[in-house]
């Protein structure tokens, strides 16, 4: 399985975040990374708020948090967000968070489909019965990265685990779709997996919550964010050719669709609406 990776897709103005947060990931367990892509750990000393903004990938979370003003720790789930994911962070704070891999998150919930889970956050007790609050301060209290990183291995290591093909099958391809910019037209990417439309369609509604296009058009659009957040001369009409747009302006909407400014204004500073 992949390390984690090191780039800031999907975070939007990174630097801005970077310079207000410590963010670090980390490998879990060998065995829990079938399923699991990495830990992600945030802590927080703000003088005033900030809100931080993600374009989400298609993936299951589940995080520990305490925000030190407003009260106790608690665990949460969160479905893959349909548009953008917010988070307003103030005075002191942390988390620590489990990235699920896009299709792993089924075997330890799989009375469910994943796409019951998508658009929603709710307390984490409601899918682990141990996520308590007690959990959640053992784990955000840790002393250092190791100790948090061992608390949350306990944690998932003690789940029970439904062994799943499908679940693999689903991995797989949403690495595929990331990975590969040749990926654009579902009927194209249903053929050469040896599939029909709608068997690909059900697959990643029950292992990732999302259609497949839906993922295509995301990693396209963290493309086109990494692009316009590093770069001041990117050809847009190109861009959009190369990512499968049939025109510049499908590009542009889809961008500000997500992001809440158009590519252009982002690459100039301007803050998400």
């Amino acid at each position: 399985m992949e390390a984690p990776r090191h780039d800031t897709r999907g975070i939007v103005d990174p630097s801005g975040l970077l310079r207000r947060v410590r963010f670090r990931r980390h490998e879990p367990a060998e065995p829990l990374r079938r399923y699991v892509e990495w830990y992600w750990l945030i802590d927080w000393d703000l003088p005033e708020p900030y809100a931080s903004h993600v374009v989400p990938h298609p993936a299951v979370n589940l995080t520990f948090q305490w925000d030190e003003d407003e009260g106790p720790p608690y665990a949460e789930v969160t479905g893959v967000a349909l548009g953008m994911y917010t988070r307003k962070l103030t005075g002191r704070g942390r988390v620590c968070g489990v990235k699920f891999r896009p299709g792993g998150f089924r075997p330890y919930a799989p009375d469910a489909p994943v796409s019951h889970w998508t658009g929603r956050a709710l307390p984490a007790g409601a899918v682990f019965p141990g996520a308590t609050a007690d959990t959640a301060r053992t784990i955000v209290t840790g002393a250092d990265d190791p100790a948090r990183v061992a608390a949350l291995d306990a944690f998932l290591l003690a789940l029970p685990r439904t062994p799943d093909p499908q679940a693999d099958l689903a991995i797989g391809l949403v690495r595929r779709i990331r990975a590969d910019r040749t990926v654009l037209r579902v009927g194209d990417f249903a053929q050469a997996q040896g599939l029909s439309v709608r068997a690909l369609q059900r697959l990643f509604s029950t292992h990732v919550g999302v259609s497949p296009k839906w993922c295509i058009l995301r990693y396209r659009i963290h493309e086109a964010l990494e692009l316009a957040g590093t770069r001041t001369d990117v050809d847009w009409a190109a861009l959009a050719a190369d990512l499968g747009y049939a025109d510049q302006a499908h590009l542009i909407r889809d961008f500000t669709a997500t992001v809440g400014v158009p590519p252009t204004a982002y690459a100039q500073g301007a803050e998400p609406r």
